[in-house]
């Protein structure tokens, strides 16, 4: 059920003019139309931080409250979360499933309780409940991998092995290396992937990884990572096994340490994602839905290359923002 809250704020008085005297207070009344329950896979990752915060600015536009929490990359806290939303009454649900397929339980309880949700970055895969969903936004994470596996060909001649540093559990990710692979096998490439192993989308992840990669194949000349973290990870794994000048790291996100890596060149690329977008979209997916609008049911940005020429006068850059 919506509440209506009413909040009060109270201006200091205006400043006296020539020939007018007294004091002026001013009421305004705002008036909050519902709440909205946002969860995402970790809020202390600033590409998830950003977007709550738009999130949380763009609902206000539209009179509402939003509740921004942290799965903790945790697929069972996030599904808690999702059923407390539900049970809360929340007006709708903005969810950035920690795994697609265990999210799934958490969309169902919502759509039984009649809260709609919507994805964003991520989408949910349980084959029931993803048709429960109202519409995903995101970025066009296939395209995004065809820009990487674009790079990859340019920067190595078209020749040599890579290794693919992914995160299965995440259909954006699963997306990414699908169009890395699609660019290839298009373009008839003869550069081989010689293994695909999980960097769990850290850089911890991604260093210990590529640490054994190096030892099972020295040979390899390139390192597509699904990330930025992962790919920075798998970076200092090369640096420290002396094989920086060797190897050509290309990754996806374009943070602001993707950037800035690109701009010191230990990242030949990473396809940039536009989260602010992102947020704006699915708050906009809301109001529209609420509108009684008609919604697609996927809305994907596009992604663009982020190379060393796109970093050296990038304010985004300099100034450490996406």
């Amino acid at each position: 059920m919506i509440r209506k809250i009413f909040l009060t704020f109270c201006f200091l008085p205006f400043a006296f003019f020539a020939g007018c005297g007294g004091d002026s207070d001013t009421e305004t009344k705002t008036e909050i139309k519902g709440r909205i329950g946002m969860t995402c896979m970790d809020l202390t990752n600033p590409f998830f931080k950003l977007i709550a915060n738009i999130m949380e600015e763009e609902a206000a536009k539209y009179g509402y409250e939003l509740t921004a929490l942290s799965g903790e990359l945790d697929p069972a806290k996030q599904n808690s979360q999702l059923s407390d939303f539900a049970a809360q009454g929340y007006d709708a649900i903005f969810l950035n499933p920690v795994d697609s397929k265990s999210a799934g339980q958490g969309v169902k309880n919502a759509h039984a309780a009649g809260i709609p949700v919507f994805t964003f970055d991520v989408q949910v895969n349980d084959e029931e409940a993803k048709d429960m969903v109202v519409s995903h936004i995101g970025s066009d994470n296939f395209q995004g991998g065809v820009l990487a596996g674009e790079s990859m060909m340019e920067a190595l001649g078209n020749k040599g092995k890579v290794a693919v540093v992914s995160l299965p559990e995440v259909t954006s990710c699963i997306l990414r290396v699908d169009g890395f692979k699609e660019a290839l096998k298009k373009a008839n490439s003869p550069i081989e992937i010689v293994t695909e192993l999980s960097g769990k989308g850290s850089r911890d992840g991604g260093y210990a990884v590529m640490t054994d990669i190096l030892q099972a194949h020295p040979d390899i000349t390139g390192i597509f990572a699904i990330n930025d973290p992962s790919a920075l990870g798998a970076h200092a794994a090369v640096t420290k096994a002396g094989k920086g000048d060797e190897i050509t790291v290309v990754a996806f996100d374009a943070s602001p340490a993707g950037k800035q890596a690109v701009f010191e060149k230990k990242l030949y690329d990473t396809p940039q994602q536009f989260p602010r977008k992102m947020a704006i979209g699915t708050v906009k997916a809301f109001s529209d839905y609420l509108a009684g609008k008609e919604v697609e049911k996927k809305i994907l940005i596009p992604c663009s290359h982020y190379k060393y020429a796109d970093s050296v006068d990038d304010e985004s850059r300099i100034n450490e923002q996406w």
